[in-house]
């Protein structure tokens, strides 16, 4: 279990590293600019290379949780996050502007799903005895509010009243979400190191 957790650990520190370069390099506004925008940038390469190598680390941990005997849906959902990662580095979204396509559809949907599964699966994690459980129910917490926080400028518009990314610091609240989320994955996996067989049964 501990070459899953310290492989698992590998791909998340090297999915921050290419996100923070990507950050770094493309000259964005972080408060207004969503993360996905990032993927129309000369090095918007490194949004899906980072995002794939969330997703490895999700499964490699997901891996290490279920050898560790956490439940089911713990699992399933560590890894459905992971999934979700994938699907929406290699289904990108659309440019601003431009109606709804397949791709973006794809990548809407999956961001939403993985946005609410990994604080599901912290809160779950959370009930069991393990270390790091009131840091993983905060983050968890976190999280969720800072969707709430991403949804509503979607509901507004739905109602049709006219919302710009500028009105909002979208891409605040949508980093807090990611930040939140990989940082109760990575103690999920911390949680593991020391963990005795069995102790994450009543997740």
């Amino acid at each position: 279990m501990k070459a899953l957790l310290v492989s698992g650990f590998s791909a998340i520190g090297a999915g921050v590293g290419a996100m923070l370069t990507l950050h770094a390099e493309a000259g964005l506004d972080p408060l207004h600019s969503v993360i996905s925008e990032y993927a129309f940038q000369s090095i918007g390469w490194l949004l899906p290379a980072s995002l794939t190598l969330f997703a490895a680390g999700s499964a490699l941990i997901a891996a290490a949780l279920r050898r560790s005997g956490a439940s089911q849906s713990v699992v399933l959902l560590v890894l459905g996050w992971g999934v979700c990662m994938f699907l929406i580095g290699a289904f990108p979204t659309d440019r601003p502007g431009v109606p709804l396509s397949l791709s973006g559809g794809i990548h809407r949907y999956a961001a939403f799903a993985a946005f609410l599964a990994m604080p599901a699966a912290g809160f779950l994690l959370a009930k069991t005895r393990v270390r790091y459980a009131r840091a993983v129910r905060i983050l968890s917490g976190i999280a969720l509010g800072a969707l709430l926080l991403v949804v509503v400028p979607y509901v507004v518009r739905m109602f049709g009243i006219p919302l710009t990314n500028a009105d909002i610091p979208a891409g605040l609240t949508q980093r807090l979400v990611v930040v939140t989320e990989v940082g109760v994955l990575a103690l999920a996996g911390l949680s593991l190191m020391k963990v005795k067989y069995g102790a994450l049964r009543r997740a």
